[in-house]
């Protein structure tokens, strides 16, 4: 017989498991993983269970109910799901038999030794279902070439072995089906449906935390046309170098919001200041250099940000203690705010200004590379150069803005023989130097993307 063995299977039971499996697939929990969401389902417990109540052929219909699951999804996903889980269950019931395990609700008798051809099917199922979604996920080019870097197994091991602890307690679930029936997954899984709102609950307010950031951000930058998406490019570049150094989920989320937020405090700088192309004043630079004490003063009471206002305070600071706003030397500088200034730079030399072309991610790297050590943290320079290298870097398409300011006061192209330096190194932005190279307009827009007259 191709599919079987059918012996054991009670239809009545078959369809209760198949109806409480379609039940908990409906209602998965979203957790966030590597900074994205991903979902867990205590269905996998219903249908470990099934394996013993209803043997691999049973767990395999019961799997394949996934298609029915009440959310939205079109047709080749549901497919994709039901002949997923179907196939999974059916190994892991034909293991659980090979070693010994029997289908029916299990006795007192069958105990410990029913334990270890349920541990086999479980981690058959976990194996079978993983390598399925990453075939999956290799066939649409989300996953990156083999090879090509270092994977993030943290956060992805976490969710698995979240996904195991579920599947575990399928065994809890047959063993007490023959006495309460139907019964039995509520009061096994009741629990994790309280926990499961909790995490609801929580996801909810992250989400809201993004939602105020990102305005945040856009208020900062409807202050100037060309720093337009720069808050979350640096943020995503920070949380690319926090995930890089193997920093936990939870401190690169912070990072990143910190990168949202870096930029905050230009809020009580004047715009004419901000979008001047001209020299600045020594007042109008003073202006400028209060950002970052401005904008830790107007987040510090928000109290999930945690280390973020670090970040967001220092994050001007040089290791040679060059910087503002105190002046900090080397590891005085929070490790958050040594990130985000890499990031920071990073972005504003890949970025069009209004003054000078985007540099190409390599010229950047470049230059990053050579200000190491003196304006920037070396292990966090590497660490960029890492995570760019295995995951790219999107730059940003910036439109022809209005009044057409782009041009007017544009800087030679950086791949062209003796062009001028641009942005980064306050020993190349500093006034005096930048006015033997460059016209005013053109230092002082330079000077204030980065080091020196940092805008």
């Amino acid at each position: 017989m191709l599919i079987g063995p059918y012996t054991g299977i009670d239809v009545g039971t078959l369809v209760l498991i198949a109806v409480l499996f379609v039940v908990a697939e409906s209602i998965s929990t979203h957790v966030v993983v590597d900074v994205k969401e991903a979902g867990i389902s205590p269905s996998s417990a219903v249908a470990l269970a099934a394996v013993v109540l209803v043997g691999p052929a049973g767990a395999a219909v019961v799997g394949l109910a996934s298609c029915l699951a009440i959310r939205r999804q079109g047709l080749v996903k549901r497919a994709f799901n039901g002949a997923q889980f179907a196939l999974a269950a059916y190994a892991a019931g034909h293991v659980y038999l090979l070693l010994g395990g029997t289908v029916g609700v299990p006795g007192q008798s069958d105990f410990p030794g029913i334990v270890l051809p349920y541990v086999a099917a479980v981690l058959t199922h976990t194996l079978l279902n993983s390598a399925l979604i990453g075939i999956l996920m290799w066939c649409l080019g989300v996953t990156r070439p083999a090879g090509a870097g270092r994977l993030r197994w943290r956060p992805l091991a976490a969710l698995e072995i979240a996904s195991v602890g579920y599947q575990m307690l399928g065994l809890a679930i047959a063993a007490i089906w023959g006495a309460v029936g139907i019964i039995a997954p509520l009061l096994v899984l009741l629990p994790l449906f309280i926990a499961r709102w909790v995490f609801g609950q929580q996801t909810a307010e992250a989400r809201a935390h993004e939602a105020t950031l990102a305005t945040l951000c856009q208020a900062v930058e409807t202050k100037d046309y060309y720093t337009r998406g720069h808050c979350m490019r640096v943020a995503e570049g920070s949380a690319m170098i926090a995930a890089e150094l193997g920093m936990p989920a939870e401190r690169v989320q912070k990072i990143r919001y910190a990168g949202m937020l870096h930029d905050i405090g230009k809020l009580g700088v004047p715009t004419k200041v901000i979008q001047k192309t001209g020299k600045l004043t020594d007042d109008e630079y003073a202006a400028i250099k209060l950002h970052p004490t401005r904008g830790y003063e107007i987040v510090r009471e928000i109290s999930f940000l945690d280390e973020a206002l670090a970040g967001i305070r220092h994050h001007h600071e040089r290791l040679d203690g060059r910087g503002y706003p105190m002046g900090l030397v080397g590891m005085e500088i929070p490790e958050s705010a040594r990130i985000i200034s890499v990031a920071d730079v990073f972005d504003c030399l890949t970025s069009t200004r209004s003054y000078r072309k985007a540099w190409s991610v390599e010229d950047a790297i470049a230059e990053l590379r050579r200000c190491a050590g003196s304006q920037f943290d070396p292990r966090m320079v590497e660490a960029l150069v890492r995570a760019v290298s295995r995951e790219g870097w999107q730059t940003p398409d910036i439109a022809e803005p209005p009044g057409c300011r782009y041009g007017a006061t544009e800087r030679p192209d950086p791949d062209e023989p003796g062009a001028p330096v641009p942005d980064l190194p306050a020993e190349v932005n500093s006034p005096a130097e930048e006015e033997k190279t460059t016209p005013v307009a053109e230092s002082t827009s330079a000077g204030a993307v980065t080091g020196g007259q940092d805008r």
